[in-house]
């Protein structure tokens, strides 16, 4: 997929990318430059799955950036249910480089959850675990 995508400048009209060379399997990095996740798929609007899109019809806008569980439907076919996907907005990107960097704190996202909940849960009960090494 190939569209104009991105933050618009005032008069601009944003830059074209290629969604599975600069989107998909990205690292994502947070407003502190901290690794939170990956891009695993993309939420478009206005394209109802199954159907034909006919000419002249305006593009898909990127909605949210998905991540989640999909290595074993990447080993094994099929799709992760909607419910299991962690969305990231599109408002939230700031920019792109070799990454995609967001404009809040990855503390606060839902895509985080897993490892705030083994910090908290597992690593804090590890003698040294609630500070850094001196």
């Amino acid at each position: 997929m190939t569209g104009r995508i991105g933050k618009k400048q005032s008069g601009g009209a944003g830059r074209i990318i290629d969604a599975q060379l600069h989107l998909l399997d990205r690292q994502v990095l947070d407003a502190d430059a901290v690794p939170i996740t990956a891009v695993d798929d993309l939420e478009l609007s206005d394209v109802p799955w199954g159907t034909k899109i006919p000419a002249g019809t305006a593009a898909p806008v990127i909605e949210n950036l998905l991540s989640g569980p999909v290595l074993g439907t990447r080993i094994f076919g099929g799709k992760p249910p909607s419910s299991r996907w962690h969305r990231i907005p599109w408002s939230s990107i700031a920019e792109f480089t070799t990454a995609i960097h967001l404009d809040t704190a990855g503390e606060g996202l839902d895509v985080t959850w897993p490892e705030r909940w083994v910090r908290d849960h597992v690593i804090a009960r590890i003698p040294g675990g609630r500070h850094d090494p001196e």
